[in-house]
């Protein structure tokens, strides 16, 4: 019996209830899946992370196997290898000749048209299923963001917890607020955190240290490194993982969830987007583990809500916005940024400790929580005037969990303000003052976050007076930044220059 159905899998699709398998006959179908190096050098990868996409896909591919799938698995270190994805593609096609290839919706623009145009060049019809993993579809954010110009994502939310009945009552929610913002902007004493429970980690098995060595050898050249390698790559240890957050950190995160601490890389974060975006976890099922734990009373309302939102409403927002805009959408540039990213993003090397602690950590580990990653990169990347697509790019290549449709949004609109505040209010500009209310990193910097000029000033205190009379004009109708465009108005021509002088000082000494 010929091929029917050549099932495309790739290594953030991880999920045997995936559409792509609806239907699938072991006599008739096979699974196609295909390490290529171009996913890993199309921009300059952490090893970290193509460890982790090449472990899990591995662990799956066996995972396939046990269920008496046939997988057509091209390894990363054949040397037939093309390491193309397009054109491993149109190899398998001419030598399987299948009816038809069925892939699930990519969440890269850039991979869904590779694996378009190569189905059209070994002329076979391609299916593209829907992804259900997602709670939202393509087709209803665009809906709901048709006519808007501004697309919020605490409106988006909403209608998400309505429409699936997460912690509501009725028509209202639960509590009667839609969120707890200002119980969640907690930071730590002069003692810093008391109590972080350790989180559970993995150790890597064969499959996995057999992946370590072959990236330590093959993508030795990489930013970061592999050393301490301890992400679940199987769904039975992202499951452990999620119990494991649910169990110890999920009652602290909310009141410290913009919190940071030196030495402290997770605090009570859950470190499960990784594992989100490849699809070992269903976004259901962690939502449902959240709910249940404040049902339970293991966690308060304003931890849980907070938590939900990340999923529910952001995770869910930023895809929709990513689809419904994409591709002009990576091209934007608001606010006309131009300046290259600081070599010091590859190295962890500067004297502006907060960088060294977040780059540092970064470069160790593949992660950094979601205030490391928008108040300190992103606000320095923001005030700095980095090219948006340099930023976007780097943050593509260091962190595990990044997946282009997650990533791309959250940097270029949230972080960055380059779509000209179709996500953001405003821009997530502020001095280093706020480094230092939700931190200790300020504690024994050679910079003074009060200072703007002279040789103690905060690069990132001067660099932000220094944005607000860049932007003066720009940001003028915009009502959020009125008390800081007032406290603008009240420097003088001379402070102002002084500002100019010192921020163009910082720009050369970080080129």
């Amino acid at each position: 019996m010929g091929l029917r159905n050549l099932i495309v899998v790739l290594g953030d699709q991880l999920n045997q209830d995936s559409s792509a398998f609806d239907g699938f006959d072991p006599d008739q179908d096979l699974v196609w899946m295909a390490e290529v190096d171009s996913e890993s050098t199309h921009i300059w990868t952490h090893k970290m992370r193509i460890a982790l996409f090449l472990a899990a896909m591995r662990h799956f591919r066996a995972e396939l196997e046990r269920a008496s799938l046939r997988v057509e698995f091209r390894r990363i270190d054949d040397p037939r290898n093309a390491h193309s994805l397009g054109v491993e593609l149109e190899r398998s096609i001419a030598g399987l000749k299948p009816q038809k290839v069925i892939l699930t919706e990519p969440g890269e623009h850039r991979v869904r048209i590779e694996l378009e145009n190569a189905c059209v060049e070994a002329r076979v019809p391609l299916e593209i299923r829907p992804d259900r993993h997602f709670l939202c579809s393509v087709e209803k954010f665009r809906k709901w963001a048709e006519g808007r110009k501004e697309l919020r994502m605490e409106f988006f939310y909403r209608v998400m917890r309505v429409d699936y009945n997460v912690l509501m009552e009725g028509t209202q929610p639960i509590g009667g607020k839609w969120n707890y913002d200002p119980e969640n902007r907690g930071s730590f004493g002069k003692a810093g955190p008391l109590h972080v429970p350790a989180p559970v980690t993995f150790a890597p098995d064969a499959i996995t240290a057999e992946v370590l060595q072959l990236v330590n050898s093959r993508f030795a050249t990489h930013p970061g490194s592999c050393d301490g390698f301890d992400y679940p790559v199987t769904r039975e240890q992202a499951l452990l993982a999620l119990g494991d957050f649910i169990a110890n950190r999920l009652a602290a995160f909310g009141e410290f969830q913009d919190a940071m601490w030196t030495g402290e890389e997770l605090l009570f974060h859950s470190r499960l987007s990784a594992a989100l975006n490849l699809k070992l976890l269903d976004p259901r099922e962690v939502i449902r583990a959240a709910v249940q734990a404040f049902e339970g009373g293991r966690a308060n309302l304003a931890a849980t809500e907070g938590f939900v939102r990340q999923i529910l409403g952001w995770r869910e927002y930023v895809r929709g916005v990513y689809w419904t805009l994409m591709p002009e959408y990576a091209s934007r540039n608001g606010l006309q940024a131009l300046e290259k990213l600081p070599g010091f993003f590859w190295t962890g090397e500067t004297d502006m400790r907060c960088l060294a602690e977040a780059i540092g950590q970064t470069l160790r580990t593949g992660y950094a929580h979601h205030i490391q990653r928008l108040m300190v990169t992103g606000l320095f990347a923001l005030l700095y005037g980095v090219d948006p697509k340099e930023v976007h790019q780097w943050y593509l290549s260091v962190y595990v969990d990044a997946v282009e449709w997650v990533e791309l949004p959250n940097t270029l609109g949230m972080s960055q303000y380059a779509d000209g505040g179709v996500m953001a209010s405003k821009p997530y500009c502020a001095s280093g003052k706020y480094i230092q209310r939700m931190s200790n990193y300020c504690a024994g910097c050679k910079y003074d976050p009060a200072e703007a000029t002279g040789a103690k000033a905060c690069p990132f205190t001067t660099l932000y007076w220094d944005f607000l009379l860049r932007h003066e004009q720009r940001l003028q109708k915009n009502q959020r930044l009125k008390m800081q465009l007032r406290n603008l108005d009240r420097l003088d021509a001379g402070r102002r220059k002084a500002i100019q002088v010192h921020a163009a000082q910082v720009r050369e000494r970080y080129q």
